[in-house]
């Protein structure tokens, strides 16, 4: 019987210790890698830093340019914006509190109701606690007719008949005692609560005026 060249040996025991090894290698690497998994999993996760939260009020503060003040902390309202001005009420001249040497009388004027009459030099109206407000009437509407050939003034004062007036109106001849006109009259700034009198001279004692109503404004 023929015996096997021991070159065959050779080369079957060479490729068996080739298989072990390669058998060994991956076994090793499966051993690494098990064993860098566990390593992973033992290791504590890092926490990362919160991102940080921008609230509106910043946000707005840092988009706004260099030096501009802030709304809320550095703005005030003026004075002027924190004031309102009163819208006065019509005074109908037959509803003051005082008539003094008048009469009164139906008015055709639009609107109806009464008007004061026969108003001669040194007759008065006294209107009481009227407010002015804290933004100051600068003018009154007075609505007046007259047939009467005399000149005069009506004259409006504050607190005492006597008193400076505070503003006033040249009376003239409007056609009729019932041809009724708007006059206005500049006053001097008036603000606050007063007792309003409305007074009247002439040159002579005739009758001057009718009276129907007056209203101050700013």
């Amino acid at each position: 019987m023929d015996q096997p060249s021991p070159n065959i040996y050779r080369t079957k025991s060479w490729k068996t210790r080739q298989r072990a090894l390669i058998a060994l290698g991956v076994l090793g690497l499966v051993v690494i890698g098990y064993a860098i998994g566990r390593w992973q999993d033992d290791t504590p996760a890092v926490a990362l830093p919160p991102a940080p939260v921008v609230s509106p009020a910043s946000n707005s503060s840092a988009s706004a340019s260099p030096g501009a003040a802030s709304p809320a902390s550095d703005e005030s309202p003026s004075p002027s914006a924190s004031a309102s001005a009163i819208e006065y009420a019509v005074l109908q001249a037959e509803s003051a509190a005082e008539l003094s040497g008048v009469e009164t009388e139906d008015t055709s004027d639009e609107g109806g109701g009464k008007n004061v009459g026969w108003i001669n030099r040194d007759d008065h109206l006294r209107f009481d606690n009227f407010d002015f407000g804290s933004v100051p009437a600068t003018k009154a509407a007075i609505r007046v007719a007259s047939a009467s050939s005399a000149t005069g003034r009506l004259q409006i004062r504050l607190d005492s008949r006597d008193s400076e007036p505070v503003g006033e109106i040249s009376v003239s001849n409007t056609g009729d005692w019932q041809n009724w006109r708007t006059d206005t009259a500049v006053l001097a700034p008036v603000t606050g609560v007063h007792t309003v009198f409305i007074t009247f001279t002439s040159d002579d004692g005739t009758e001057l005026v009718n009276l129907n109503w007056l209203r101050f404004q700013h």
